[in-house]
Protein backbone atom coordinates (compact mmCIF):
# COMPACT_ATOMS: atom_id res chain seq x y z
CA UNK A 1 0.00 0.00 0.00
CA UNK A 2 1.37 3.40 -1.02
CA UNK A 3 0.57 6.88 0.23
CA UNK A 4 2.01 10.32 -0.45
CA UNK A 5 2.84 12.48 2.60
CA UNK A 6 2.74 16.17 1.73
CA UNK A 7 4.52 19.12 3.28
CA UNK A 8 3.14 22.30 4.83
CA UNK A 9 4.03 25.95 5.23
CA UNK A 10 3.43 28.26 8.16
CA UNK A 11 1.39 31.35 7.44
CA UNK A 12 2.71 33.49 10.28
CA UNK A 13 4.35 32.08 13.39
CA UNK A 14 4.21 33.86 16.74
CA UNK A 15 6.01 32.55 19.82
CA UNK A 16 3.89 33.76 22.71
CA UNK A 17 5.63 32.48 25.85
CA UNK A 18 7.81 29.74 27.36
CA UNK A 19 5.74 27.06 29.09
CA UNK A 20 6.49 25.31 32.38
CA UNK A 21 6.83 21.98 30.53
CA UNK A 22 9.73 23.37 28.49
CA UNK A 23 7.73 23.84 25.30
CA UNK A 24 6.71 27.20 23.87
CA UNK A 25 3.18 28.50 23.44
CA UNK A 26 2.72 29.51 19.82
CA UNK A 27 0.19 30.41 17.17
CA UNK A 28 0.38 29.78 13.45
CA UNK A 29 -1.67 28.71 10.47
CA UNK A 30 -0.63 25.46 8.82
CA UNK A 31 -1.31 25.27 5.10
CA UNK A 32 -0.87 21.92 3.30
CA UNK A 33 1.22 22.10 0.13
CA UNK A 34 1.11 19.38 -2.59
CA UNK A 35 4.83 18.59 -2.60
CA UNK A 36 4.95 14.95 -1.54
CA UNK A 37 7.17 12.08 -0.51
CA UNK A 38 6.15 8.51 -1.42
CA UNK A 39 5.65 5.98 1.38
CA UNK A 40 5.07 2.25 0.88
CA UNK A 41 4.40 -0.33 3.59
CA UNK A 42 4.10 -4.07 2.89
CA UNK A 43 4.17 -7.12 5.20
CA UNK A 44 7.57 -8.78 5.57
CA UNK A 45 8.77 -12.26 6.47
CA UNK A 46 11.99 -10.72 7.76
CA UNK A 47 12.63 -8.16 10.47
CA UNK A 48 10.92 -4.78 10.15
CA UNK A 49 13.11 -2.65 7.92
CA UNK A 50 13.12 0.89 6.53
CA UNK A 51 14.76 1.69 3.21
CA UNK A 52 14.97 5.10 1.59
CA UNK A 53 15.70 6.66 -1.76
CA UNK A 54 15.82 10.27 -2.91
CA UNK A 55 17.08 12.90 -0.47
CA UNK A 56 19.24 11.47 2.31
CA UNK A 57 17.32 11.13 5.59
CA UNK A 58 20.23 10.46 7.95
CA UNK A 59 20.36 7.57 10.42
CA UNK A 60 17.65 4.95 9.89
CA UNK A 61 17.07 4.53 13.64
CA UNK A 62 16.19 8.23 13.90
CA UNK A 63 13.59 8.11 11.12
CA UNK A 64 10.10 9.02 12.28
CA UNK A 65 8.45 6.37 10.10
CA UNK A 66 10.24 3.66 12.03
CA UNK A 67 9.50 5.41 15.33
CA UNK A 68 5.81 5.53 14.38
CA UNK A 69 5.81 1.78 13.69
CA UNK A 70 7.55 0.99 17.00
CA UNK A 71 5.10 3.23 18.87
CA UNK A 72 2.11 1.26 17.56
CA UNK A 73 3.86 -2.08 18.00
CA UNK A 74 4.07 -1.52 21.78
CA UNK A 75 0.29 -1.31 22.11
CA UNK A 76 -0.61 -3.61 19.21
CA UNK A 77 1.82 -6.55 19.47
CA UNK A 78 0.00 -8.44 16.71
CA UNK A 79 1.07 -5.76 14.22
CA UNK A 80 3.16 -7.81 11.75
CA UNK A 81 6.70 -7.12 10.66
CA UNK A 82 6.81 -4.78 7.69
CA UNK A 83 9.03 -3.43 4.95
CA UNK A 84 8.80 0.37 4.86
CA UNK A 85 10.15 2.24 1.86
CA UNK A 86 10.32 6.04 1.81
CA UNK A 87 11.18 7.98 -1.31
CA UNK A 88 12.17 11.39 0.01
CA UNK A 89 11.46 14.49 -2.05
CA UNK A 90 10.62 17.06 0.65
CA UNK A 91 13.80 18.71 2.03
CA UNK A 92 14.61 17.63 5.59
CA UNK A 93 15.18 20.04 8.48
CA UNK A 94 13.63 22.71 6.32
CA UNK A 95 10.64 24.01 8.31
CA UNK A 96 8.02 22.40 6.05
CA UNK A 97 7.17 19.37 8.20
CA UNK A 98 8.34 16.62 5.86
CA UNK A 99 9.41 14.25 8.64
CA UNK A 100 6.26 14.92 10.65
CA UNK A 101 4.11 14.21 7.60
CA UNK A 102 5.92 10.91 7.00
CA UNK A 103 5.27 9.91 10.62
CA UNK A 104 1.59 10.85 10.59
CA UNK A 105 0.97 9.09 7.28
CA UNK A 106 2.76 6.00 8.61
CA UNK A 107 0.36 5.87 11.55
CA UNK A 108 -2.64 6.21 9.26
CA UNK A 109 -1.37 3.66 6.76
CA UNK A 110 -0.60 1.03 9.40
CA UNK A 111 -4.00 1.56 11.02
CA UNK A 112 -5.80 1.14 7.70
CA UNK A 113 -3.75 -1.64 6.14
CA UNK A 114 -3.76 -3.91 9.18
CA UNK A 115 -7.28 -2.98 10.35
CA UNK A 116 -6.14 -1.95 13.82
CA UNK A 117 -9.31 0.14 14.33
CA UNK A 118 -7.42 2.73 16.38
CA UNK A 119 -9.83 5.57 17.20
CA UNK A 120 -9.08 9.03 15.88
CA UNK A 121 -8.29 10.56 19.28
CA UNK A 122 -5.78 7.79 20.02
CA UNK A 123 -4.04 8.23 16.66
CA UNK A 124 -3.85 11.94 17.49
CA UNK A 125 -2.10 11.07 20.75
CA UNK A 126 0.45 8.87 19.00
CA UNK A 127 1.11 11.62 16.46
CA UNK A 128 1.71 14.18 19.20
CA UNK A 129 4.31 11.91 20.79
CA UNK A 130 6.22 11.98 17.50
CA UNK A 131 6.16 15.76 16.99
CA UNK A 132 4.17 18.89 17.79
CA UNK A 133 3.07 19.39 14.19
CA UNK A 134 2.37 15.71 13.43
CA UNK A 135 -1.33 15.90 14.43
CA UNK A 136 -1.94 18.56 11.77
CA UNK A 137 -1.14 16.05 9.02
CA UNK A 138 -3.96 13.81 10.21
CA UNK A 139 -6.47 16.46 9.12
CA UNK A 140 -4.36 18.12 6.41
CA UNK A 141 -6.55 21.19 5.94
CA UNK A 142 -5.82 24.89 6.52
CA UNK A 143 -5.61 25.02 10.30
CA UNK A 144 -5.08 27.60 13.02
CA UNK A 145 -2.75 26.00 15.55
CA UNK A 146 -2.09 27.05 19.13
CA UNK A 147 -0.66 25.44 22.26
CA UNK A 148 2.60 23.80 21.19
CA UNK A 149 1.02 23.32 17.77
CA UNK A 150 -1.43 20.56 18.67
CA UNK A 151 -4.56 22.62 19.42
CA UNK A 152 -6.12 22.74 15.97
CA UNK A 153 -8.97 24.81 14.59
CA UNK A 154 -10.05 24.64 10.95
CA UNK A 155 -9.97 27.98 9.13
CA UNK A 156 -11.66 28.95 5.89
CA UNK A 157 -8.82 29.91 3.58
CA UNK A 158 -8.66 29.60 -0.17
CA UNK A 159 -5.60 30.47 -2.19
CA UNK A 160 -7.09 29.50 -5.52
CA UNK A 161 -5.63 31.80 -8.13
CA UNK A 162 -2.24 31.57 -6.46
CA UNK A 163 0.84 29.42 -6.84
CA UNK A 164 3.68 28.96 -4.40
CA UNK A 165 7.43 28.97 -4.89
CA UNK A 166 9.47 27.04 -2.32
CA UNK A 167 13.17 27.91 -2.07
CA UNK A 168 15.71 26.19 0.15
CA UNK A 169 19.41 27.08 0.18
CA UNK A 170 20.52 23.81 1.78
CA UNK A 171 21.17 25.46 5.14
CA UNK A 172 20.18 23.42 8.20
CA UNK A 173 18.64 25.44 11.02
CA UNK A 174 18.75 24.00 14.54
CA UNK A 175 15.20 24.29 15.89
CA UNK A 176 16.57 24.20 19.45
CA UNK A 177 18.92 27.12 18.70
CA UNK A 178 16.11 29.04 17.04
CA UNK A 179 13.89 28.67 20.12
CA UNK A 180 16.74 29.62 22.47
CA UNK A 181 17.18 32.89 20.61
CA UNK A 182 13.51 33.83 20.35
CA UNK A 183 11.91 36.70 22.25
CA UNK A 184 8.34 35.65 23.09
CA UNK A 185 5.67 38.34 22.83
CA UNK A 186 1.90 38.64 22.45
CA UNK A 187 1.05 40.20 19.05
CA UNK A 188 -1.51 42.94 18.57
CA UNK A 189 -3.62 40.83 16.20
CA UNK A 190 -4.16 37.08 15.95
CA UNK A 191 -2.91 35.32 12.85
CA UNK A 192 -6.33 33.83 12.10
CA UNK A 193 -7.64 37.40 11.81
CA UNK A 194 -4.78 38.60 9.63
CA UNK A 195 -5.22 35.84 7.04
CA UNK A 196 -8.83 36.83 6.44
CA UNK A 197 -7.55 40.06 4.91
CA UNK A 198 -6.35 40.41 1.29
CA UNK A 199 -2.94 38.80 0.74
CA UNK A 200 -1.45 42.14 -0.26
CA UNK A 201 -1.91 43.27 3.38
CA UNK A 202 -0.13 40.24 4.81
CA UNK A 203 3.30 41.72 4.06
CA UNK A 204 2.76 44.37 6.74
CA UNK A 205 1.11 42.24 9.43
CA UNK A 206 1.87 38.52 8.99
CA UNK A 207 5.23 37.74 10.63
CA UNK A 208 7.39 34.75 11.51
CA UNK A 209 9.14 35.41 14.83
CA UNK A 210 12.06 33.14 13.89
CA UNK A 211 13.09 35.35 10.99
CA UNK A 212 14.91 37.93 13.12
CA UNK A 213 17.35 35.36 14.52
CA UNK A 214 17.70 33.26 11.36
CA UNK A 215 18.16 36.23 9.02
CA UNK A 216 20.86 37.70 11.23
CA UNK A 217 22.76 34.41 11.40
CA UNK A 218 22.17 33.41 7.77
CA UNK A 219 21.84 36.54 5.57
CA UNK A 220 21.50 34.29 2.52
CA UNK A 221 18.05 33.22 3.72
CA UNK A 222 16.99 36.84 4.16
CA UNK A 223 18.17 37.48 0.61
CA UNK A 224 15.94 34.67 -0.69
CA UNK A 225 12.89 36.36 0.81
CA UNK A 226 13.88 39.70 -0.73
CA UNK A 227 14.44 38.01 -4.10
CA UNK A 228 10.97 36.46 -4.00
CA UNK A 229 9.41 39.88 -3.46
CA UNK A 230 11.55 41.27 -6.28
CA UNK A 231 10.30 38.41 -8.48
CA UNK A 232 6.69 39.54 -7.94
CA UNK A 233 5.46 37.68 -4.84
CA UNK A 234 2.41 39.16 -3.13
CA UNK A 235 3.67 37.62 0.11
CA UNK A 236 6.88 35.90 1.14
CA UNK A 237 8.05 34.40 4.43
CA UNK A 238 10.24 31.77 6.01
CA UNK A 239 8.33 28.63 7.02
CA UNK A 240 8.64 27.28 10.56
CA UNK A 241 12.10 27.71 12.04
CA UNK A 242 13.56 27.60 8.52
CA UNK A 243 15.34 27.39 6.29
CA UNK A 244 12.74 27.10 3.51
CA UNK A 245 11.33 30.39 2.26
CA UNK A 246 8.12 30.56 0.24
CA UNK A 247 6.50 33.15 -1.99
CA UNK A 248 2.85 33.40 -2.99
CA UNK A 249 2.39 34.51 -6.60
CA UNK A 250 -0.69 35.06 -8.72
CA UNK A 251 -1.10 32.20 -11.20
CA UNK A 252 -0.51 34.46 -14.19
CA UNK A 253 2.78 35.75 -12.77
CA UNK A 254 5.92 34.47 -14.49
CA UNK A 255 8.47 33.88 -11.75
CA UNK A 256 11.88 35.12 -12.85
CA UNK A 257 14.13 33.93 -10.05
CA UNK A 258 17.87 33.54 -10.47
CA UNK A 259 18.96 30.31 -8.81
CA UNK A 260 22.25 29.22 -7.34
CA UNK A 261 22.82 25.51 -8.12
CA UNK A 262 22.64 24.56 -4.42
CA UNK A 263 19.08 25.81 -4.14
CA UNK A 264 16.02 23.61 -3.96
CA UNK A 265 13.30 25.35 -5.96
CA UNK A 266 9.75 24.21 -6.63
CA UNK A 267 6.87 26.10 -8.23
CA UNK A 268 3.53 24.54 -7.21
CA UNK A 269 -0.08 25.41 -7.99
CA UNK A 270 -2.30 25.62 -4.93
Amino acid sequence: MVTFPNCKINLGLNILKKREDGFHELETVFLPVPLCDALEIVPSNKETELTTTGISTGKVEDNLCLKAFNLLKKDYPLLPKVQIHLHKIIPIGAGVGGGSADAAFTLQLLNKKFQLSIPENKIFGYALQLGSDCPFFLTNKPTYATGRGEQLEHVNLSLSGYKIALVNAGIHISTADAFRNIKPAIPAKKIKEIIQQPIEIWKKELKNDFEEYVFEKFPQIKEIKENLYNAGADYASMSGSGSTVFGLFKNNCIINYSLDPVYFFKEINL
